[in-house]
């Protein structure tokens, strides 16, 4: 009887031990950020690029905001939105304002920030990073929170299967109901799909997604006010052609405006250096003939291209067409069978997808 009185009171103070030397928060001690972007001394970097930093774990979304993630250059703090990505565990802070070009900024993700158990990061995650040097052509337009979606709508997105998507999907104000075509399975605050590289979100996801959402169709909407708000091209940038390019044409960087639809059957070829930046003002609607491709030469970038579009069928990409670039649509995006993007997809109402491949810039 000792014996048994004996054994149960050292198995009761081995048992007592392990819990008091386990450590709270979900069993994995205090969280950490595992990976930053940009890189830590990375240089070359847009100005108008997100810094984010993904967790061990998943974070409490009442501490990951503004006063939690500081970006400054020197002594000059710089002001931006915080969010919260539930499907990627990611916080990210979206500047105002483009940065300033070839200057040194230093990023914090403070220890403000908690797990979703209450345990707070052992230490600050400090580091630096160059911006790139100024470029020819235009300021870059600012996407904000809306460049954490490589397709973004607000009423409605389909697919005809299977689209191959690299990158996030977002529809708001619509339900997740009109997400068609995916085939997605849901989980808390995102869905997941064979069709997307990234996640799935939708309004009636809960929270932090709902609100996240608004706000990046805000900011799509005035990315897109921005980008038809800039002093409109001259000389040759100004009605080239009527809006028919017919016949293969090479564009600088620069402005490019038409008071009426853009129809591209032919070959365009947009060269440039790594940071230059075109906008496309379009007052109707962006027609890209089928099998044409717009070509980036010389260093040219994705996501320095925008396409503003203001037409009523907004933009349409024909079968087995390659196009570059941001396209904001006031309106729609509607993709034949087999085009491709490499950037972004922004409409104001829906978008129509057809086995699509969609890439992030």
């Amino acid at each position: 009887m000792k014996k048994v009185i004996f054994g149960f009171f050292t198995a009761a103070l081995l048992v007592g031990a392990l819990i008091a030397c386990t450590p709270v928060g979900g069993g994995g001690g205090a969280p950490t950020v595992s990976s930053v972007s940009p890189l830590d001394g990375a240089s070359g970097i847009s100005t108008t690029t997100p810094i984010s930093g993904i967790f061990s774990t998943t974070m409490d979304t009442t501490t990951v905001v503004a006063a939690n993630f500081a970006l400054a250059t020197g002594a000059t703090a710089v002001t931006g939105s915080v969010i919260y990505d539930v499907g990627t565990k990611t916080a990210i802070f979206t500047p105002t304002a483009n940065l300033a070009a070839n200057t040194v900024y230093t990023a914090t993700i403070k220890t403000g920030m908690k797990d979703s158990a209450g345990v707070p990061l052992a230490a600050n995650k400090v580091w630096t990073f160059t911006t790139a040097a100024p470029g020819a052509g235009p300021a870059a337009v600012n996407l904000r929170t809306a460049g954490n979606y490589v397709v973004l709508a607000m009423s409605a997105i389909s697919t005809v299967p299977s689209s191959a998507i690299t990158g996030n999907v977002g529809l708001s104000p619509a339900a997740e109901s009109y997400l068609t075509g995916f085939s997605q399975t849901d989980a808390t605050g995102y869905a997941t799909s064979p069709q997307v590289t990234g996640f799935l979100y939708a309004a009636t996801m809960a929270p932090p997604t709902n609100t996240n959402l608004t706000t990046a169709v805000a900011d799509m909407q005035t990315a897109y006010t921005d980008a038809a708000g800039r002093a409109s091209g001259t000389g040759a940038h100004l009605n080239l052609l009527g809006g028919n390019l017919t016949t293969p044409q090479t564009f600088a960087a620069g402005t490019y405006t038409w008071g009426s639809d853009l129809n591209i059957s032919s070959n365009l070829t947009l060269t440039g250096g790594a940071n230059d930046v075109w906008i496309f003002q379009i007052s109707g609607n962006l027609a890209l003939s089928s099998a044409t491709n717009i070509v980036l030469t010389g260093g040219a970038q994705a996501k320095n291209i925008f396409w503003q579009v203001g037409g009523g069928s907004g933009a349409t990409l024909g079968t087995t067409s390659k196009l570059a670039g941001i396209i904001l649509s006031q309106t729609a995006v509607t993709m034949g069978t087999g085009a491709t993007l490499n950037g972004r997809a922004l409409a104001q109402t829906n978008i129509a997808l057809a086995q699509n491949a969609i890439t992030s810039p």
